[in-house]
């Protein structure tokens, strides 16, 4: 499953039945069900298969990262809606902060009241402890965000950089706050599994399996109480066994593909299955290999992403919800990114034209013959697509681009690789193109330094990158992420972002197909407030920071 998509899919890929009997509990929710009393245990699932113990907040790879219960017992500093990028964050653990000097400098003011659950009061030492930790180990610190001087005076916090964090602001702020006095004592931030987590968050761990983690709520919180008394995190095998648990009511949130999700999930109950997916600023599209020729020739991907049709990769290989389809032709989602699209390209979406394609060939002298594209040289255009076996969503959308390709005369082969070999073929860029996602952010130019930027570019061959898969080598591009990432007025950040969106168009390194989505799968038999379409005040995924705002607005379904 994939990096991003490792906590969820991967989100999409994994479980066995026979597991649900052992690590369900029944239907897990005796106290919701049937008796008539108020619902108080929430079952939180994830098809992510058996965990080990690691409470770390920090390692993507920990249990608590994985079924997301590590936002429960940390908090942040400012709580982001990334669905709603450009609005205000909401005070959490830091009641205001202010950005000076081009985003240079950052001054935080530290909420008071606050206690951790071992009853220890939080200070500003704990906040200004939390960046230092990040400073001094490039482990805990994977946005590369530069550090400087750090300080505490009464109830601030204040932080310096080197550089302008415009586009790093929202990362800066959604820190999340660990106490000094249980961190310091630890031999490796970056390593230790961290059994016995201290948090300010309402929840702490009362027993953990392989299966299941249980979380239990605190004695006092500086909010109110949430009315969820338990969180039973549970971890299933694989995507078939979390979906059977949604099903059957075992399990009440998730984030699951789930293929057929009406007749499986929705309709087995219409009244409280529910599901919503908004995107965010991330996509995932047709990364191409922009070292292999003919694909070096900028014409030739434009054809390709003419012939690409997005709306049978979003109905049939997302499944009608999973990931959004993009509509812009700059890459950009909408509507969370609507307000970024440079007036040239405004409401100027994506169509399917053939012909068109055939043109763009034509005139870059591309000849197709018969049902053969034959690149300038005459030899014919033939091209691998391949993601792991075990995506299939993925593997779905291949089928429909090579189909898709066929249109014009480029022979695809579609190849279902085993996993690890295929995150060593792209990190090393050894692929001719395979669907993968994007970084997302606060703005656009998270999607585009991820495709574009030079200075993560890397040979053929040489791997630990972290983006630029298709070696896309564009200097103005460069130049551009770094004008935008260190503008010091917004006029001049818009003009750069208007660039990138050009040369998006213009160059097309990536096809884009859809939006990176923070939805979830929930159900309201037994608990009301979920966010919605009509009620965007978070993201639905469980395993997402904002997972915290969702559980303290949840009540008992019916009550007043």
């Amino acid at each position: 499953m994939r990096a991003r998509r490792t906590v969820a899919l991967a989100l999409s890929g994994l479980l066995a039945a026979a597991t649900l009997a052992a690590c369900s509990s029944g239907d897990g929710n005796t106290t919701n069900t049937g008796s008539g009393s108020a619902a108080t245990v929430l079952n939180v699932g994830m098809p992510n298969g058996p965990q080990t113990e690691n409470h770390n907040p920090f390692l993507g790879s920990s249990s608590g990262a994985a079924l997301g219960y590590r936002w429960m017992i940390f908090e942040p500093l400012v709580m982001i809606n990334p669905i709603k990028p450009t609005e205000a964050g909401k005070p959490w653990l830091a009641t205001e902060w202010k950005w000076a000097d081009n985003f240079t400098k950052l001054s935080l003011t530290v909420r008071d009241g606050v206690k951790w659950s071992d009853g220890k009061p939080m200070t500003p030492e704990d906040v200004a402890y939390s960046f230092q930790l990040r400073k001094a180990n490039e482990g805990l610190n994977p946005e590369a965000i530069p550090y400087g001087a750090i300080t505490v005076a009464g109830n601030k916090v204040d932080l310096t950089f080197p550089r302008s964090q415009f586009v790093n602001q929202n990362k800066v702020l959604t820190t999340f706050v660990v106490p000094k006095h249980q961190w310091s004592t630890l031999k490796d931030p970056t390593q230790d599994t961290l059994k016995s987590p201290v948090g300010t968050g309402p929840y702490t761990v009362k027993s953990f399996t392989p299966q299941t983690t249980t979380l239990t709520v605190r004695d006092s919180y500086w909010q109110d109480l949430p009315k969820v008394k338990e969180l039973r995190y549970t971890s299933y095998n694989d995507n078939n066994a979390q979906t059977t648990a949604l099903a059957n009511g075992s399990s009440e949130w998730s984030f699951v593909f789930v293929p057929n999700v009406k007749a499986v999930y929705q309709d087995k109950d219409p009244e409280h299955h529910k599901l919503w997916f908004p995107a965010n600023l991330g996509i995932h599209g047709l990364w191409i290999n922009t070292t292999r020729k003919p694909f070096d020739n900028p014409a030739l991907r434009r054809a390709m992403d003419k012939v690409i049709n997005r709306d049978d990769i979003f109905m049939q290989g997302e499944a009608g919800y999973f990931y959004p389809k993009v509509e812009s032709v700059t890459g950009i989602p909408t509507p969370a990114g609507e307000s970024f699209i440079a007036p040239e390209f405004k409401g100027v979406n994506h169509k399917v034209d053939v012909e068109a394609a055939k043109k763009e060939l034509a005139d870059a002298g591309f000849k197709l013959e018969g049902d053969v594209l034959k690149d300038p040289t005459g030899k014919p255009v033939t091209i691998t697509l391949t993601d792991p076996a075990g995506w299939s969503d993925y593997i779905t959308d291949l089928e429909i681009i090579k189909d898709n390709l066929s249109t014009i005369g480029i022979k695809a082969t579609v190849d279902k690789a085993n996993q690890d070999a295929w995150f060593k073929a792209f990190d090393e860029g050894n692929f001719d193109a395979g669907m993968h996602w994007t970084n997302g952010g606060a703005t656009p130019y998270d999607i585009y330094q991820n495709i574009m930027d030079g200075k993560i570019l890397k040979p053929v061959g040489k791997g630990g990158i972290s983006g630029n898969y298709g070696r896309f080598n564009s200097p103005e591009a460069t130049k551009a992420l770094d004008q935008y990432a260190n503008a010091t007025d917004d006029a001049t950040r818009t003009a750069a972002l208007n660039t990138l969106q050009k040369i998006m168009v213009e160059q097309m390194p990536v096809v884009p197909t859809s939006a990176s989505n923070v939805g979830g799968l929930y159900s309201t038999k037994n608990w009301e407030g979920w966010p919605d379409e009509q009620n965007q005040y978070a993201p639905a995924q469980p395993t997402q920071q904002n997972a915290l705002q969702i559980v303290l607005n949840l009540k008992p379904a019916g009550a007043q």
